[in-house]
């Protein structure tokens, strides 16, 4: 009967150490996903910007990792740089306006084909002509796997004259490297090694 009772307290012994750890094991999960909660929520705050509007309402923004949009950023500084190089009116200030704005954006290649352009006497045709010349981007190709970013652009050229409409294919080539973002440049980007490819005419309209 003693033996009974000793194997009884024993048995209890155990049910109780194994309550105890069973009980240890649930209060460290539970502090476990406390922690990890606390964290996620500390991250998500993190990913929060509050703005004032004018010193008035209190906004709340979400921010980003600055590299998830620098792809799109290339593309749009490479077509904003051809919009504004390759757009041509028949007026001087408006040329001269145009591919300063344009230098902006790149380096000193981009200044010696506007230099050889206007050597060759091409935008004096453009004024005496009285010729408008427009471009659309096509698409922007871009390796950004490798720095600098090498990019190919391939666009069309609408030149308008009064007795008819010249379409010409355009392919460049440049490298991009990172630049500081300003006013002038918001993309915060430099188009180095500017090179035309291919500037011929693909069709001609007579109006």
């Amino acid at each position: 009967m003693e033996f009974k009772t000793l194997r009884n307290i024993e048995s209890s012994f155990k049910q109780i150490r194994l309550f105890t750890f069973v009980f240890a094991v649930l209060c460290f999960a539970v502090v476990g996903v406390v922690v990890f909660k606390s964290y996620q929520f500390a991250e998500e705050q993190r990913q929060k910007i509050y703005v004032l509007d004018n010193g008035k309402s209190l906004m709340v923004a979400l921010s980003q990792d600055m590299s998830i949009n620098r792809p799109v950023e290339a593309r749009e500084h490479v077509r904003r740089f051809h919009e504004l190089f390759f757009t041509v009116a028949p007026d001087k200030n408006a040329i001269e306006s145009n591919v300063k704005r344009a230098f902006n954006l790149a380096d000193k290649s981009a200044f010696d084909y506007y230099k050889d352009l206007q050597e060759k006497g091409y935008y004096n045709r453009i004024i005496s002509g009285n010729i408008q010349q427009r471009i659309e981007v096509d698409s922007v190709v871009a390796d950004f796997n490798n720095y600098p970013y090498t990019v190919k652009t391939f666009a069309r050229q609408y030149i308008i004259r009064s007795s008819n409409l010249t379409i010409r294919s355009l392919i460049t080539n440049c490298s991009l490297v990172n630049s500081v973002r300003s006013d002038s440049n918001p993309q915060g980007f430099t188009i180095e090694k500017f090179n035309v490819l291919e500037n011929k005419d693909v069709e001609t309209v007579e109006r």
